[in-house]
């Protein structure tokens, strides 16, 4: 697992605690999404968010490195 990947993780992990202290119950199903998405990024090494921007058109060298075809 590499440093990005546990940046992912704690980040999504800081979120949920945040979402804990204010109660489950409080909160919008909305704020669920981006820990949910992180924890997936963080595990698998797939980042959704950075596929989609790179699509888009930004540009991100990180990622022409680690999707197959791309140079």
């Amino acid at each position: 697992m590499n440093a990005m990947r546990m940046t992912v993780l704690s980040i999504a992990a800081i979120m949920v605690l945040g979402i804990w202290l204010t109660g489950f119950d409080k909160i919008h199903w909305v704020l669920y999404l981006p820990p949910a998405f992180l924890t997936f990024a963080g595990i698998t090494g797939i980042c959704p968010g950075l596929i989609f921007w790179a699509k888009v058109g930004f540009k991100n060298e990180a990622l022409a490195c680690e999707l197959p075809g791309r140079k």
